[in-house]
């Protein structure tokens, strides 16, 4: 498997959380990530409306990709009075455990209407490969 998900401790995390944890607190550290195939790479898509690019940032270390990104808490000037606040600002941080059938050193990133996508090729080991077959009959077979 090339992407490692935790899915049901997730599930199980977030299901813990409304309990002991505050809504505001719980919408902080939410983002949201999609995962597909796309013939010889994994796409992710992480969902980040409203971060500024350059408060985005990916690291690879020991197989596993970090992403951090931070979204600004409006300020509140000219006598403007927040009413209700509920999207999430701060600090945002994933990070997706990557197999060893991908190359991590060709990672490509782009972010386009709130949306990071991540490129991540599958490494030339990982892909399926044509394997010549010879016959005794083409070799010359040597005597002792």
């Amino acid at each position: 498997m090339a992407l490692s998900r935790g899915e049901t401790f997730r599930d199980i995390d977030r299901f813990l959380q409304q309990f002991w944890v505050s809504p505001e607190a719980a919408r902080d550290h939410s983002m949201p990530m999609d995962a597909y195939r796309k013939g010889d790479s994994f796409l992710i898509c992480v969902d980040l409306p409203g971060v500024d690019p350059d408060r985005i940032e990916l690291t690879v270390e020991n197989s596993v990709l970090t992403i951090k990104a931070e979204r600004q808490a409006p300020t509140s000037a000219g006598g403007v009075e927040r009413i209700i606040a509920e999207r999430p600002h701060g600090r945002f941080s994933r990070q997706v455990f990557l197999g060893t059938n991908l190359d991590a050193e060709r990672i490509n990133a782009e972010y386009e209407a709130g949306v990071l996508s991540v490129i991540i090729p599958i490494a030339e080991h990982a892909k399926p490969r044509r394997i010549d077959v010879t016959s005794r009959r083409d070799q010359q077979v040597i005597s002792a």
